[in-house]
């Protein structure tokens, strides 16, 4: 089933979402990093130069990095992202979770506007009362 457990907590995590892409979409890297827990781990495999990152810290700081080249008009401006959950599976404290993405980007090599779907799967805890999530594996489901 791809909607399962309390709605509250279901709801909880489609915000952690919704706080990620409007992060994305104002360059905002302390709304983008609260999103994830100390400990967290975020797998790009597909994006060689990005890699997987390690803690909080170290995906924050990757993020900003990658932001210099994703984004559209020679990086004047942001990439265009958002993001739609396909399942959240709550229990207890931990969850499991698919977000798909919409992306516009000008790709940072040959400069090609780039339009793409992708896929989150996602792991979260619940720490202090509060989702996080603690990993996160980004695969890119079609680009044009």
């Amino acid at each position: 089933m791809p909607f399962t457990g309390p709605i509250e907590d279901r709801t909880a995590i489609r915000e952690l979402m919704d706080t990620h892409a409007h992060g994305v979409m104002a360059l905002d890297a302390e709304l983008w990093g609260s999103i994830w827990a100390e400990d967290a781990y975020w797998e790009l495999p597909e994006y060689p130069d990005l890699g997987g990152f390690s803690g909080k810290a170290a995906i924050v700081a990757g993020w900003v990095e990658s932001m210099k080249y994703y984004g559209l008009d020679n990086c004047t401006k942001q990439m265009v992202y958002f993001m739609q959950p396909g399942s959240i599976e709550v229990e207890g404290d931990t969850a499991k979770a698919v977000a798909y993405t919409i992306e516009i980007f000008d790709d940072p090599g040959s400069g090609k506007r780039i339009h793409a779907t992708g896929r989150y799967d996602d792991e979260l805890r619940r720490i202090d009362g509060a989702w996080k999530f603690t990993r996160r594996s980004y695969r890119t489901v079609f680009a044009d």
